[in-house]
């Protein structure tokens, strides 16, 4: 269920690093616990985010959760499908519905980051 090749962190999110792009979004496991997502509220183009720092937001029927940047750096790419389909975050959480890319700036964050197998028991143990 957990892509092997994605990193992830105890807020939901996970990141898919190629080279100095890390692409972002939120789990499955997010996505199941806040329902059906009417909204998503992200960083604009050039932000500069900071790793563990609010982007941004995702707003449910049932809650408003922020979203948490995983790696530090600078937002090169906005999911702009996510503007006119949030409902996409349901639909594929890991594919289509990823939210921004980031130009990564501090490559040695990803190393706090949980593996895929981690990501699993912490989400079993909540």
């Amino acid at each position: 269920m957990y892509p092997e090749n994605y990193r992830y962190t105890k807020e939901h999110e996970w990141v898919r690093v190629e080279g100095n792009i890390a692409t972002v979004g939120i789990t499955h496991h997010a996505q199941e616990e806040l329902g059906d997502i009417v909204y998503a509220d992200l960083p604009k183009l050039g932000a500069n985010v900071e790793q563990g720092k609010t982007m941004g937001s995702v707003e449910s029927v049932k809650a408003v959760s922020d979203i948490f940047s995983p790696l530090s750096g600078e937002v090169m790419e906005v999911n702009e499908l996510l503007a006119t389909k949030p409902e996409k975050l349901n639909e594929d959480p890991h594919g289509e519905a990823w939210l921004v890319k980031i130009r990564v700036t501090a490559p040695s964050e990803i190393e706090a980051l949980l593996s895929a197998a981690d990501y699993q028991a912490y989400v079993g143990a909540e």
